[in-house]
């Protein structure tokens, strides 16, 4: 039997293989050329959720307008050696209780990729804040004892927002947050309070201690709620009250534990020794509500 050929040795074959291989180096160079660098796709990528951002400002200029049409402005990025007109943003901010952080320049070139930050960015409120004593108001105008809801460094933003949910569900008259270490009033919360953040007053306050000093001082009792406490059932959520819900893991920080008149627990039954913090609330306000309404019927 006569010895076949092999089809893959030989000049002809040599000259296919060559031939493939130029073509396939060329579409690969025309690749190459067309694709972006790494980096430009990742600062793109980054370009666009600032731009997405509606909470965002960049710029001195929209800064310092923003601050004296009297937007909510939640805090203030300013690049530590930034001079002239930043100066008398940061004394605008003083002056309006605002929180100014400084940060070097390459923050607030990721925050804002590719445009003239001029060393200043801020982060607005997505509605507007009101006093401590706009939420008492509120209640005293419904002829009902204040049924408040203070958060203690809660930073998820679908937390607060269910909150409000709840709070406004059960007829809260407010929620206070503090103004650090705190999530705020964004669009995210906007959103997962499902049109609540419009009917729910939010405080920010400075300092969760004297806020709570306050709040005694206009004859509301403080109850946390947290481990080691009495069953939330068997608690007297009547009367005017201001409920504490801790953070995410944290729970109740010591020092406001401390200032609370009693503490309420909720029952746990399986292996998880702790809720959602929007959970937590929850039970506990719907619980408070059922009493206020045994009380008044």
């Amino acid at each position: 039997m006569p010895k076949r050929d092999n089809p893959r040795t030989g000049p002809k074959y040599e000259k296919k293989e060559a031939a493939r291989s130029q073509r396939g180096d060329k579409r690969t160079a025309q690749k190459r050329a067309s694709a972006k660098p790494a980096g430009v796709r990742a600062a793109a990528g980054s370009a666009l959720r600032a731009e997405e951002n509606p909470n965002l400002l960049i710029g001195r200029n929209p800064v310092t307008e923003a601050i004296k049409a009297g937007r909510p402005v939640d805090k203030i990025l300013m690049q530590k050696d930034a001079e002239g007109s930043a100066r008398q943003i940061a004394g605008l901010a003083r002056e309006e209780g605002i929180t100014v952080q400084y940060v070097d320049k390459l923050v607030l070139d990721k925050l804002a990729p590719g445009k003239a930050h001029q060393g200043v960015a801020a982060y607005v409120a997505a509605h507007h804040y009101v006093g401590v004593e706009d939420i008492l108001a509120a209640a005293k105008a419904k002829h009902e004892d204040p049924l408040v809801i203070i958060l203690d460094e809660l930073e998820d933003p679908h937390n607060l927002g269910a909150i409000l949910r709840s709070a406004d569900a059960a007829g809260a008259h407010g929620v206070i947050i503090p103004s650090r270490r705190s999530v705020s009033l964004t669009e995210t919360v906007a959103k997962a309070s499902a049109g609540a953040i419009e009917y729910v007053p939010v405080a920010k306050v400075g300092n969760l201690s004297r806020c709570i000093e306050l709040l005694k001082s206009k004859g509301l009792w403080i109850a946390s709620v947290d481990m080691d406490g009495k069953p939330y059932t068997t608690s007297d959520l009547k009367g005017p009250l201001a409920l504490v819900i801790g953070g995410e893991g944290s729970g109740v920080s010591r020092v406001v534990r401390d200032k609370s008149d009693y503490i309420v627990s909720i029952p746990m039954k399986g292996h998880v020794n702790s809720l959602n913090a929007s959970n937590a609330a929850a039970i506990v306000l719907f619980e408070a509500a059922k009493q206020r309404g045994e009380k008044n019927a």
